[in-house]
């Protein structure tokens, strides 16, 4: 297993951070404690979850795999510092998570606690914010049209971002959290909280985890130059495309039990023609190069400069070695080559 710095926070963590979103709908306690226990005795030291867990997001499951990580801490609680462990709290729009409202430095607190609680630990190494209080283009709103920069006040935004990074700074400054990181945001989201935070001598940002994939490589390369060159952690999600590039979803197939037969916060918005197509041409690709689809969406994720660490999440123990496997792969130049002539055929399919 390969290492690579937090951004600035002097923490190392693994080339593979392993997701946990679906630990408390698809997966049960059991499923977790055995992906926990491989993860772990195969190097990996990052374990990423959030209070909106499981998904889909629903009443009934929200706080469900931090319940679910809490209990496998409760009963190793010598193992908590081998691993670096991060969560989010959930941005506007839920009602049933503090009435949907805005995330503020008193919410901040409020979720930590509550995180906590169920995480049954003492501390955080790294909070994130799941999204922020604007619109941003994720989820697909990264066309055109689709949102308004212009009708966002610059100044309201700002002085919320100050507001929220004083309640991280209690947080810290109480030793519940660690560091802080962003998720779903923009270059002019990490470059304003970077601003305030050294303007007011606050905490730094320390990363950001963004949909990134063969499918949906957006943030290449202006959002990813950025984070090269402030030192914030990249760290993708999605790596596969919510399992498109896994192949498994073509012509419209549904395999019993996959994500893609839950109903979608977002709707499933990734099922288009031009998805098809590509992904179609980039199993092509792993079937010449013998590594499975998945592997390849992986291997290529991993060597793009500016990635960090990849957030992986499987819903069986096979599927997991499967992925994890992908990231002791090189990617010949010729490889790589064949990766770019299909990309270049379908860089927006979504």
């Amino acid at each position: 297993m390969k290492y690579v710095p937090l951004g600035r926070t002097g923490l190392n963590v693994s080339r593979v951070c392993l997701g946990t979103m679906t630990w408390g709908t698809q997966n049960n306690q059991a499923d977790a404690d055995e992906q926990i226990e491989y993860a772990l005795a195969n190097g990996v030291n990052f374990i990423d979850t959030a209070e909106m867990y499981s998904v889909p997001p629903t009443a009934e499951s929200y706080g469900k795999t931090e319940v679910i990580i809490g209990d496998w801490i409760s009963r190793h609680p010598e193992r908590r510092e081998e691993f670096i462990l991060a969560t989010k709290i959930a941005g506007p729009g839920l009602k049933y998570i503090r009435g949907g409202s805005n995330i503020s430095g008193k919410t901040v607190i409020e979720a930590v606690d509550a995180s906590l609680k169920r995480l049954q630990t003492d501390y955080i190494d790294l909070y994130q914010l799941h999204w922020p209080n604007r619109t941003t283009p994720h989820f697909a709103k990264h066309f055109p049209g689709t949102i308004s920069f212009s009708d966002v006040e610059r100044n309201e935004q700002s002085a919320q971002i100050l507001d929220i990074l004083h309640g991280l700074d209690a947080c810290i400054k109480a030793g519940k959290i660690r560091h802080f990181g962003l998720s779903d945001d923009t270059t002019w989201g990490i470059s304003e909280f970077l601003r305030l935070s050294e303007k007011h001598d606050l905490p730094r940002v320390a990363s950001i985890q963004n949909e990134f994939s063969l499918l949906h490589a957006k943030d290449w390369p202006y959002l990813i130059e950025h984070c090269v060159h402030e030192d914030v952690a990249y760290l993708p999600w999605s790596a596969l495309a919510a399992g498109a590039l896994t192949g498994k979803y073509l012509g419209g197939a549904r395999p019993e039990g996959s994500r893609w037969t839950y109903a979608q916060r977002h709707g499933i918005f990734r099922d288009t023609p031009l998805v098809d197509k590509a992904v179609t041409a980039y199993v092509d690709v792993a079937k010449k190069y013998e590594m499975t689809p998945a592997q390849l969406a992986l291997a290529w994720c991993d060597q793009v400069d500016g990635v960090s660490s990849t957030i992986i999440g499987a819903t069986s123990l096979e599927q997991l070695k499967e992925d994890m496997d992908a990231f002791d792969l090189n990617l010949s130049d010729e490889a790589l080559q064949d990766i770019m002539a299909v990309f270049k055929l379908y860089p927006v399919p979504f």
